[in-house]
């Protein structure tokens, strides 16, 4: 039982990072229909922006992922202003090019920078583990499934119940539509952007 138990905790701290990283895939495709190939490029940018915090300059790990997360979601926005904003009217291969051409970018600038060798985070937490009978389960575990659900919530929030949430689902539902009744299409698809990029950062 404590075998299941433990590959049942397992399962949901790979799965909590997981749908980190699908949120903010599918975000930016639900609402310029483009599958963004440099999204998990931006995480490698985010996981090295916290060894550099971490390692080098000996940072706690909360600034780490504060460092991390900014950089991710300014990257973001960055990328949709520069690649993917000028060929919004292009046919939808012109956007995929592009994605995959900056998901190549971001590879060989990082390995130019960071060189091609592994490079290994610190232990976030340094906290006990917690004993429950004969079931081990790791702070690490906890606080990765806890971020997972609070960020869940926060973003259930901010797309149910905030102007700007309202903004991005009439974007993804008719974009012509909601750029006649008044909705700024550049600064909700660039938000939605920094929102999955952040998404990024935090995974």
């Amino acid at each position: 039982m404590t075998t299941i138990l433990r590959q049942i905790l397992n399962g949901l701290q790979s799965g909590s990072i997981y749908a980190l990283i699908a949120l903010g895939y599918s975000m930016v495709y639900g609402i310029i229909m483009l599958l963004n190939f440099a999204h998990g490029d931006i995480i490698m940018v985010g996981a090295y922006m916290a060894w550099l915090c971490m390692v080098r300059f000996a940072l706690s790990p909360v600034l780490a992922v504060i460092v991390a997360v900014v950089s991710c979601t300014v990257l973001g926005m960055l990328i949709e202003k520069a690649a993917y904003t000028p060929l919004r009217s292009s046919p939808r291969l012109s956007l995929l090019i592009t994605a995959i051409g900056v998901s190549y970018f971001l590879e060989n600038v990082a390995q130019l920078i960071f060189g091609a060798d592994s490079k290994t985070v610190p232990a976030f937490f340094s906290a006990s583990n917690i004993k429950v009978g004969d079931l081990i389960i790791s702070s690490n575990a906890v606080v990765t499934i806890a971020v997972t659900a609070v960020s869940m919530i926060l973003l259930t929030l901010l797309v149910q119940k905030t102007k700007m949430g309202k903004a991005m689902r009439a974007v993804s539902e008719d974009m012509g539509a909601a750029q006649l009744m008044g909705i700024s299409i550049n600064r909700t698809i660039s938000f939605t952007f920094a929102v999955g990029s952040a998404l990024a950062g935090i995974g």
